[in-house]
């Protein structure tokens, strides 16, 4: 049963597992800074997406949501209209309230934009997407629309994807730009990370991680090791936080 708080102006996370969220310390947060009372963010923790329905059945004071793993691609069906780059992206990452019903959107791909933009160099030319949840989709259409050649890698590859054990020096070589959209090195389970052949990462590779909680991640730590440039994902998700207030206020 969702637990529903008496505020006139609710927002929210749906996702799963999600106590250790960035969001809702946030939000919490500018809410605060900007003196608004009555304003709550709170943590949806729900173990199915079938449970979204008792959610928004009680719609009357909630004003936006954010999507988190595992129900960024799986909420897609509970909402009335998609923006059109969610909808090329296949994923939706913030909802908005509307007069005509629940719209989808995807902030995620201009955090991803605005975090990595400043990090690309020349030689950037080819990219690794590391897993293909919901978060990699809005990798990939960043680094279409950068121009950046990418290839997915997957526990179980698709037709067209790497499967980790065929990663080699030639391959590393060739992608420089590596970007871990998987769990794997989350707190707390701090020594986990991708299974790449880091002994071929140099100092022309960006290593991406989407993990904020530790900043540095095992994966960025053996990046790092190597001289690569790192960047973690917590500008990537202050950026997207941000475009989600924009829209929750502006449509």
């Amino acid at each position: 049963m969702v637990k529903m708080a008496h505020r006139k102006n609710r927002y929210g996370l749906v996702g799963r597992n999600i106590s250790y969220s960035f969001s809702k310390g946030y939000f919490t947060q500018k809410f605060t800074a900007l003196g608004l009372n009555g304003y709550v963010y709170e943590n949806f923790d729900i173990p199915a997406i079938s449970d979204f329905l008792e959610l928004i059945r009680d719609r009357s004071n909630l004003r936006g949501l954010n999507v988190t793993i595992p129900y960024k691609e799986a909420v897609i069906p509970y909402l009335a209209a998609l923006d059109p780059e969610a909808e090329k992206i296949g994923a939706v990452n913030t909802i908005v309230f509307t007069d005509k019903g629940l719209i989808g959107y995807n902030t995620d791909a201009y955090g991803f934009l605005k975090a990595i933009e400043p990090f690309i160099k020349k030689h950037h030319t080819k990219a690794l997407i590391l897993g293909t949840g919901g978060a990699s989709k809005a990798v990939a259409f960043v680094l279409e629309n950068l121009g950046i050649v990418y290839s997915a890698v997957s526990r179980h590859p698709k037709k067209g994807q790497y499967a980790y054990q065929d990663l080699n020096e030639a391959l590393l070589e060739e992608y420089t730009v590596l970007i871990n959209c998987t769990p794997l090195g989350t707190h707390p389970n701090l020594t986990d990370r991708p299974g790449i052949p880091y002994q071929f990462v140099t100092s022309r590779h960006l290593l991406f991680d989407l993990i904020y909680n530790p900043k540095k991640t095992a994966f960025l730590l053996a990046g790092e090791s190597r001289n690569a440039t790192i960047c973690n994902g917590l500008k990537m998700l202050e950026f997207q936080a941000e475009k989600a207030w924009e829209l929750w206020n502006t449509l």
